[in-house]
């Protein structure tokens, strides 16, 4: 089949000067039926080049569903009397939200079956849902488009009944106060879906009377409202890259006034909680890996913050839980992640100890104080995600669940390991991988899959997938490249990844894949490089610096229109990038991006063979920057592989909804691999 070929339509963009011809501009207009004609077009383009793998696709999604056990349900947790937990069922897409009164041996009530609320419809998510303080009335916030605009339903938990309040159009982010009765919610704006009001709407009433609460006009900024753990207090928490702002008021108040907690400071970041009479503050203030202060309640500005735990230029601070008895702190040190418990009472704090050489550990959800047990969870990239108690006194560690492979597995079978590259200004990268032991030769001849992100400070752990096991079992080793732009290696490793330091995200990864190359794990010919979203731009970089690297690669959802999205305001999200990205209004900002944003640097020579996945109703990558990349691709490629875009025409940036639906996609992804290997 001729590969779609896209009409050529000149835009002339210009800034500082500086003139730009976008001949794919007109793609921007999703009502325009050519637009999806030529996606359509794309998407017939992938199947029938790709049909003589639709066999191995379906028997791979079913491999892969295979392996994940339908019947199953979360390690139930404890909280207002009752133990809470998630269940599938066979032949559900969709979770059972689930109940028991008192002990687990009660019966169990299914207080929202989200199969039954799905039927009938393409796509359904339920993001959040929160039961009032006397347990009778839930709400519960849902999308249908997957452009992540919810809708607030209310359930009485007591006759089953859905009420008829509504609240549309809403971030699906919400908190009760303590009357039972009045709810504050989120709302974005309704073109740049900036979240940047909260309201209170107040059960039985229509929500034309709902209450603004407060609004923030800072664009570079958003909000979001939630509880304390004590549950004694609301929070509105204002906060764009680089600052912070919160405001409290009592949870049993509704109709009260917020109060500020500290004014926001240019560069000034902070998270509270409370505990007794004090908030407890996550913090940079004076310490860029963060540290741990406490304020009272009655006077809480900064002035009056006092260190609980200092900062530390070696341990990055990334989250604290409190107990009557303990503080909980989950810290990263050479990249990998520690909990530490400290006790109230002056004893020696201790680790919690994990064999794995890279690993991912967090502190799970502890909804009570008065407890000694830590509910934490692990896993690796050989060992299934893992549910523990820890008993915080004895020190034993309790596992409760492990994710079960459907079909056995055994750890044994696979190694995992982390290795260094050297970046090209001499700073150390570090890679995890895995692969399975007797199917590796270290002699360059596996084929080998090169994951990485590297923005927003989101560090990319090592993390178990079954789904992976089919990769594996095929002789793909799987590495993730720990790259900056990440907080990895704490919070300098961000730093030196954002804004006029963009590049060095780039360049590490390609670091990362030359030293897999040299080290002999694999080869040019058969070395595979993924990534989606802001990880998509690092394809469409990397591409374009060093083509030859690579036999294949995968952007899942890419934002590459880097330049033409920073500068247009109206765009979701485009604002609140600025101390991200920079803003392309400046010259140095837009001279900077210019030299790296994949769609303005795509050039006439060959490029890897190449898959793009996208999403109609994406609101964080609008679905035009990956079609007008491979629009381009088309025009000025010199080579003859493949180029390839999938659009999800009924999803957003997070794929199809369900249980087992996004397998289909991770299906395609894999059969593309495996069929440029030749092992199909």
């Amino acid at each position: 089949m001729q590969a779609p070929k896209a009409k050529k339509i000149a835009q002339l963009l210009e800034t500082h000067g500086h003139q730009r011809t976008d001949n794919y501009y007109w793609m921007r207009d999703r009502e325009n039926p050519e637009v999806i004609e030529y996606l359509n077009a794309e998407n017939e383009y992938l199947k029938t080049n790709l049909k003589s793998t639709e066999e191995f696709q379906e028997k791979l999604f079913q491999e892969m569903k295979g392996r994940i056990k339908e019947d199953d349900e979360s390690v139930p947790y404890r909280k207002s009397g009752y133990f809470w937990y998630i269940k599938y069922e066979t032949g559900g897409e969709y979770p059972l939200y689930c109940r028991k009164k008192g002990n687990l041996e009660a019966p169990e009530e299914i207080f929202l079956d989200v199969n039954r609320l799905a039927e009938g419809k393409s796509y359904y998510q339920v993001s959040g849902t929160a039961a009032t303080s006397d347990l009778k009335t839930l709400a519960f916030a849902v999308d249908e488009v997957g452009r992540r605009i919810y809708e607030i339903h209310f359930k009485d938990l007591e006759t089953g009944e859905i009420l008829s309040d509504h609240i549309p159009a809403i971030t699906g982010n919400f908190a009760w106060a303590a009357d039972n009765q009045t709810l504050f919610y989120s709302k974005q704006d309704p073109e740049t879906l900036r979240s940047y009001q909260i309201y209170s709407h107040k059960l039985g009433t229509s929500t034309e009377s709902d209450i603004m609460i407060y609004e923030e006009k800072d664009e570079e900024f958003s909000c979001v409202v939630h509880k304390t753990k004590s549950e004694k207090f609301i929070l509105i928490h204002s906060e764009s890259t680089i600052s912070s702002e919160m405001r409290f008021l009592e949870a049993a108040n509704p109709t009260g006034e917020f109060t500020l907690l500290q004014p926001r400071i240019p560069h000034l970041e902070y998270a509270a909680d409370h505990y007794q009479d004090h908030f407890w503050i996550r913090t940079n203030l004076e310490a860029q890996n963060f540290k741990l202060v406490k304020a009272p309640i009655s006077s809480p500005h900064l002035e009056n913050w006092e260190d609980v735990i200092p900062h530390r230029e070696t341990v990055l601070l990334e989250d604290f839980d409190i107990f009557s008895d303990f503080l909980v702190v989950q810290e990263r040190t050479n990249g990998l992640c520690k909990i530490n418990i400290k006790p109230w009472d002056g004893t020696p704090s201790h680790s919690l100890e994990f064999d794995d050489e890279t690993y991912t550990a967090w502190i799970s959800t502890n909804p009570e104080y008065d407890t000694t047990i830590l509910r934490f969870g692990y896993n690796s990239l050989v060992t299934p995600a893992s549910t523990f108690d820890y008993h915080m006194v004895t020190k034993e560690k309790t596992l409760l669940k492990q994710q079960e492979i459907v079909g056995g597995y055994e750890t044994s079978e696979y190694t995992s390991a982390r290795v260094w590259a050297k970046a090209s200004d001499g700073v150390m990268v570090p890679i995890s991988l895995v692969y399975k032991i007797d199917k590796f030769s270290p002699d360059g001849s596996n084929p080998l899959l090169l994951y990485s992100y590297g923005s927003y400070g989101y560090s990319m752990d090592a993390y178990f997938s079954s789904s992976r096991l089919s990769l594996l079992d095929r002789g793909f080793v799987f590495a993730i490249a720990h790259i900056r732009g990440g907080e990895d290696l704490g919070r300098v490793w961000y730093e030196d990844g954002k804004m006029l330091k963009k590049r060095n995200t780039f360049t590490d990864y390609i670091s990362c894949a030359e030293h897999l190359i040299a080290e002999k794990y694999t080869s040019p010919e058969h070395l595979y490089a993924m990534g989606g979203s802001a990880g998509g731009l690092l394809m469409g970089a990397v591409m374009n610096l060093r083509p030859d690297l690579f036999n294949g690669l995968i952007a899942a959802v890419p934002f590459v229109d880097v330049v033409t999205t920073m500068l247009d305001e109206s765009i979701p999200l485009t604002t609140g990038e600025f101390q991200e990205w920079g803003n392309p209004k400046d010259k140095e900002y837009y001279e900077y991006m210019l030299s790296y944003s994949p769609y303005d640097n795509v050039e006439a020579k060959d490029y890897p063979n190449l898959l793009i996945t996208s999403g109609l109703h994406d609101s964080q990558v609008q679905y035009w920057e990956p079609t007008k990349w491979v629009a381009k691709l088309r025009e000025l490629k010199t080579d003859s592989k493949l180029l390839f875009l999938h659009t999800n025409m009924e999803a957003g940036h997070g794929g199809a909804s369900g249980r087992f639906n996004s397998l289909k996609e991770m299906a395609l992804e894999y059969t593309f691999l495996l069929y440029l290997e030749k092992l199909i």
